[in-house]
């Protein structure tokens, strides 16, 4: 799965936990899930949820707290389909 595939999946995944709606429309590799998307850490926990369930895959909870942008999220679900 490319990297443009992964990311448009991992927006789709983000989008019901996103506060501010209008960040999402100009997402990049380095959009802060907590300060540009203002999702609240105690639904960073949904998110690798919602990552796991999407791309079939498991995330340790040391990945999961290093999870803080989009690139990062990108990168890590990468590594797990590879």
């Amino acid at each position: 799965m490319s990297e443009q595939e992964v990311m448009e999946k991992v927006v789709k995944s983000v989008t019901p936990y996103a506060k501010d709606k209008d960040a999402l429309t100009s997402v990049s590799l380095d959009t802060h899930f907590l300060s540009d998307l203002k999702i609240n850490s105690a639904r960073l926990v949904d998110v690798v949820l919602a990552f796991e369930d999407t791309f079939d895959i498991e995330v340790a909870d040391e990945d999961a707290d290093s999870v803080e942008t989009v690139g990062d999220a990108v990168q890590l679900i990468q590594s797990k389909l590879a």
